[in-house]
């Protein structure tokens, strides 16, 4: 039985094609190399000797054996797999919020127009309102939102074509987008992490010391980043988190109040500080400055802003640090190993490259084309085209990543359709309807135009709760905020001003209202409550310190 098993491996091996070819290495094609002859394998006749001393049973049950195991085979290989695709996630809109988005513009559509309002009027606030919600909600990117509001106000003839995306024609979106642009160069170049290592190699020695050097190069970094957001996530966030495990204080193990607590609650707390103080420094500050001009006639610039803000600014970059260092200290005092792990950081990024070189000229050339542009009657867009230009050609960006820059596309469309829509509200005539009905009011209540501002100061700040955005909050209340509190008596430039200031501070109160607070909060280092508990002390602070110190500045300067 063995000797027949052996023999027929033998005969079948050499009998089948490919597994002689594969005995060939030499075998090119079978025309033109033949098969070499079949080594020397015992004759048939040997084999056919061998069978007697078989039973006939014997080869009947192997051969029946053999012939099952093949149809088994056959089977298992031909049968079909069964493989269900799983079905692609939902692409489209979170249908929930767009309903409610859609529901709020019907149902204020249907609503009888007040006395005194136009119908158009009426229509465009139903549709800005819906678009607001969706903006909140976010069922679709917040361009999206806004492009289909703006579809929406063509379709029902509430606004033609060439008023809807009017804005798309003004300077201050694609200023930025420009600034976008310009983050993505300073970020690419790594001329951002440099800065921020040399802070903390000199100041990082103590707990203090380090969230200083941290608040500091942040707030040195916000003319230049016009997004808060790529300020916290492209450059500090990796940065604090290094430094939070390089001092042993790591999420998840109880060791989050050694330094990462009260570390990045104070980054965050203070990067709404540093976006109020610059009119680059956070992307819907250009659009107050818009609103401001649209419904006063005077222009904020960015010189007007930097020296309006920037006592009160530094003041509020010392005390809010140090009163959370208080409330809500770390358990580490000194951080030794920060200035070394940023000297480490340096010595590894080795001496400026001309990437970082040419950006740094660029910054430069930039801001201060921004601060001198009044005199040498060159505007803020101009003079960022002309420093993304020098980018373009020196290569330090491209146009293909500005194309990829998906940020700065979509605020450019949300940005333009919320200045049309805005605009249109005011040139019908709701806001000075809506400023009438609101003097009657708070003016029936027979108090001065500092208490009168400081009330709606209070319910324009809070209302951010119910906002994700500061962009939809200003776009929203801003002009008619800024209408009630002129026509009550608070000079007109101050009032935007300050309104423009509160429309950063505010977005402390939440871990979403501003586009740092979640990728702070993302880090897991502070729990929700406390994060909502501090941020509400903090806004407190805040306000004393900017309506307080601050006021008596703008007296100096003459705002008031």
């Amino acid at each position: 039985m063995s000797s027949f098993a052996l023999t027929s491996c033998s005969l079948c091996f050499n009998s089948l094609p490919c597994l002689k070819s594969r005995s060939l290495p030499h075998l090119r094609s079978t025309s033109q190399n033949p098969l070499p002859s079949r080594p020397n394998l015992p004759k048939l006749s040997a084999v056919s000797s061998l069978l007697p001393k078989l039973s006939k049973s014997s080869v009947t049950s192997t051969t029946r054996r053999i012939s099952n195991f093949a149809v088994k085979a056959s089977s298992a290989s031909s049968a079909p797999t069964s493989i269900t695709p799983a079905s692609p996630p939902w692409q489209g809109a979170a249908m929930k919020p767009l309903l409610a988005s859609i529901a709020t513009g019907v149902i204020l559509w249907f609503v009888p127009v007040p006395s005194g309002v136009t119908k158009p009027a009426w229509q465009l606030l139903a549709i800005f309102l819906a678009t607001i919600v969706g903006i909140i909600t976010q069922p679709l990117p917040l361009g999206a939102v806004a492009l289909m509001g703006l579809g929406a106000s063509v379709l029902t003839k509430t606004l033609p074509f060439s008023a809807a995306f009017s804005a798309f024609g003004d300077p201050i979106p694609w200023l930025i987008a420009l600034a976008f642009f310009f983050a993505r160069g300073f970020i690419k170049t790594g001329l951002g992490n440099r800065i921020a290592y040399q802070f903390v190699s000199l100041f990082g020695s103590s707990s203090l010391g380090l969230g200083y050097s941290l608040v500091f190069s942040e707030a040195l970094l916000a003319p230049a980043i016009p997004s808060v957001s790529a300020r916290a996530g492209g450059i500090f966030l990796p940065l604090v988190k290094s430094l939070c495990v390089a001092c042993g204080s790591n999420v998840g193990d109880g060791t989050e109040h050694k330094l990462g607590s009260w570390l990045m609650l104070t980054c965050f707390q203070t990067s709404v500080i540093s976006s109020s103080m610059f009119l680059t420094a956070m992307a819907a500050n250009p659009l107050s400055a818009t609103l401001t001009f649209n419904t006063i006639q005077q222009t904020i610039g960015w010189t007007d802003w930097a020296k309006a803000a920037i006592v009160p600014g530094l003041i509020s970059l010392i005390v809010v640090p140090l009163i959370l260092y208080l409330i809500y200290p770390p358990t580490v005092k000194s951080s030794p190993d920060a200035p070394k792990l940023a000297r480490e950081k340096l010595e590894k990024m080795g001496p400026m490259t001309t990437n970082e070189i040419i950006m740094a000229g660029t910054l430069f050339l930039t801001v201060g084309l921004w601060i001198l542009g009044g005199m040498l009657n060159v505007d803020a867009v101009t003079a960022a085209i002309l420093g993304l230009s020098v980018l373009l050609i020196t290569g330090v960006v491209t146009w293909k990543e500005c194309l990829a820059e998906a940020v700065a596309w979509d605020t450019l469309t949300w940005f333009a359709a919320l200045i049309a829509m805005a605009g249109y509200l005011n040139k019908y005539g709701l806001i000075s309807w809506f400023s009438q009905t609101v003097v009657k009011f708070v003016g029936g209540l027979g108090l001065s135009w500092q208490l009168s501002f400081g009330i709606l100061v209070l319910l324009y700040f809070y209302s951010h709760y119910f906002f994700a955005s500061g962009a939809a909050h200003i776009g929203a209340m801003f002009t008619a905020f800024l209408s009630v509190a002129s026509a009550l008596g608070t000079p007109p430039y101050f009032g935007a001003i300050v309104l423009a200031f509160l429309s950063n501070l505010m977005g402390g109160l939440t871990h979403y209202g501003i586009g740092s607070a979640p990728i702070f909060y993302g880090a897991n280092y502070v729990p929700l409550a406390k994060w909502w508990g501090y941020g509400f002390l903090i806004s407190v602070v805040n306000i004393i310190i900017w309506l307080g110190v601050g006021g008596v500045w703008w007296k100096a300067i003459g705002l008031w």
